[in-house]
């Protein structure tokens, strides 16, 4: 137990968090090449987008200067606000974090999210300073943005480059040093908690695990403290970083088990596990059901894959706990499922690693987000899908979520950022200079208008120097309206959206002009409408394909002209009470893009 040192490493996006990982594995002698870089960032998608999706566990043996040898377990989380839900849970298992400031970037905004979680934790902070290696590097600037926003001690922050390697020999030195080993004795009754899980098709769900006490082997009976469900354990081990069993695990370790745990459901991520023997034992505290920001629903191409999607969803649950789903079906796209996520990017990655890997074939509708309706008797109703809005007449009012953005952007670029959130419908709180280079902007937004792209434009009007961290801050009354999208007179309960009244003309006469160029001609007129209750506020309509009736008649009566013109009115006529119009998959995926 005293030489055992559990760390994670915590950082915003990009500031060099898994070559961090590379070198300390390369350095305790766990991998001995360098041309795998990014190691722990195992998944194509990671690979691809240069980006931590998942949190990634390893063990690692150590022998410091002195001769004495540790075991260290290494926890490398995402940088990405959307996966903070992978940080706050690595924390649990954890009793130190290595915070990475990058030498060329300073003290970004999901730096101080992720210093505040470990702070909260009661984690011991290690501050290291990345990336000193590059020309750009502001050392001296980085130790005072330490110092004035986070109150850590600048001259104490160990200079590294995780590139080279330099300096990473003295933070492992520093780690074992400052890291406090775990507490808990291996003679206690078993209390672990399960920070993570995958499913495995021949051995069924495999939860990844942190023991608080007690000890366990191969034989063991475990039980889940939430659901008192047992099991036998048939295999434990570590992560090196492949699945590696050992004869036990004891307290302080971090590890597996597998237990032939076959039922989706029968264990989640935050679940205590306990001896069946002693079942007063305590269940670990503190771990938090995520609150999704925003939801969009999700239905199979062919209607047939739609109980597959079900177990694809159920199987993605265990390795991403921060998904929420729930059935839901519409008229024009069948049976699916309604999708709550942390934000934009997860909700990307998440449809993108359904496709992937486990062969889904999807159609996502427009993402929005969850809406306070207050009805004119006084009820008050969370809606998290527009076609589920009650009756115009019937609402009091609506109330949208807000959120506190904390934005840190230079100093000289200060007036196109302001601009951009004040179209945005943002409202500043401060305005604080944490140095002489850069501005810390707090911003109250509506979520809605954040999940419209607003992270990508603040990159593009600061050059890529601006970054981003938001907490929710509540509900706020608007002047929101419901506007439905009607097709031949049937409405299109998917394209339905939100909008602020002033701009939803301007929003409902883009989507309907996008529409009538997707949706083909037919023999028919198909009248497009957008409504916000029973008032059309924007029509086109897409002109009937007309056959050439008269192509047979050359020359004769004029009578004989217009009788089969009269014929075919009548058919077009009836053609129009029974026709059906088909709306194209891109449809949906309009709504997106009504905003550029």
């Amino acid at each position: 137990m005293e030489n055992i040192r559990n760390f994670c490493i915590v950082a915003h996006i990009d500031h060099g968090k898994s070559t961090l990982a590379d070198r300390i594995l390369e350095l305790t002698g766990t991998i001995h090449t360098t041309e795998n870089k990014q190691v722990l960032d195992s998944m194509d998608l990671e690979r691809e987008r240069g980006i931590t999706i998942k949190a990634k566990s390893v063990r690692m043996p150590y022998k410091s200067k002195n001769g004495t040898e540790y075991i260290l377990n290494l926890i490398d989380t995402p940088g990405h606000v959307d996966f903070n839900y992978e940080v706050s849970r690595s924390l649990k298992a954890c009793e130190g974090a290595v915070l990475l400031v990058d030498a060329s970037q300073g003290v970004q905004a999901q730096t101080i999210a992720n210093a505040y979680l470990a702070i909260d934790a009661g984690l011991e902070i290690i501050h290291v300073i990345n990336k000193i290696d590059l020309p750009n590097a502001m050392i001296d600037e980085s130790r005072e943005q330490l110092e004035t926003t986070l109150g850590l001690s600048g001259k104490d922050a160990l200079l590294i480059s995780a590139k080279t390697g330099v300096g990473v020999p003295e933070l492992l030195e520093a780690i074992v040093a400052r890291v406090p080993p775990p507490k808990g004795r291996a003679e206690e009754p078993l209390q672990c908690l399960v920070f993570d899980s995958f499913y495995d098709s021949y051995r069924g769900i495999v939860p990844h695990i942190r023991l608080f006490s007690g000890s366990l082997r191969k034989g063991d009976k475990i039980m889940v403290k939430s659901s008192n469900r047992v099991f036998d354990v048939d295999e434990v081990g570590y992560f090196t970083p492949e699945l590696t069993p050992c004869p036990q695990l004891t307290a302080g370790e971090v590890g597996y088990v597998g237990a032939t745990i076959k039922e989706v459901g029968n264990i989640d991520v935050g679940d205590t596990l306990i001896s069946p023997v002693h079942r007063e034992t305590p269940a670990i505290p503190g771990s938090r059901r995520t609150q999704p920001m925003v939801f969009c629903g999700i239905y199979p191409i062919n209607s047939n894959d739609y109980p597959k999607l079900g177990v694809a969803l159920e199987k993605f649950r265990l390795n991403d706990s921060s998904i929420t789903f729930e059935k839901e079906s519409s008229a024009a796209l069948g049976h699916g499922y309604r999708l709550g996520f942390m934000g934009m990017l997860h909700m990307e990655i998440t449809l993108e690693r359904l496709k992937r890997e486990y062969g889904q074939e999807l159609i996502a509708t427009m993402p929005s987000v969850v809406y306070k309706v207050v009805t004119t008797n006084g009820e008050s109703q969370m809606i998290d899908n527009p076609s589920r809005f009650p009756q115009p007449q019937s609402i009091d009012h609506i109330e949208e979520p807000i959120i506190r953005a904390r934005i840190i952007v230079p100093t000289e670029l200060v007036g196109p950022c302001m601009e951009l959130s004040e179209s945005k419908r943002g409202t500043m709180v401060a305005m604080e200079y944490p140095d002489t280079k850069r501005t810390l902007l707090t911003y109250d937004f509506p979520l809605a208008e954040m999940i419209t792209g607003y992270y990508d434009k603040l990159k593009s009007v600061s050059r890529g120097y601006a970054s981003m961290d938001y907490d929710f801050a509540g509900y706020r009354k608007g002047d929101l309206v419901k506007v439905d999208v009607l097709v031949n007179q049937n409405k299109v309960d998917a394209l339905s959206f939100i909008s602020i009244r002033e701009s939803a003309d301007a929003r409902a006469r883009t989507l309907i002009h996008k529409l009538r160029k997707l949706i083909p001609r037919h023999l028919f007129q198909i009248p497009l409408q957008a409504a916000i209750g029973s008032k059309v506020i924007a029509r086109e309509d897409i002109a009937p394909v007309r056959k050439d009736v008269l192509a047979k008649c050359y020359g004769g009566d004029i009578t004989r002209k217009r009788k089969l013109l009269e014929k075919q009115k009548e058919g077009k006529k009836k053609m129009k009470m029974v026709g059906s119009v088909e709306v194209p998959q891109e449809a949906f995926l309009l709504l997106l893009k009504t905003e550029e």
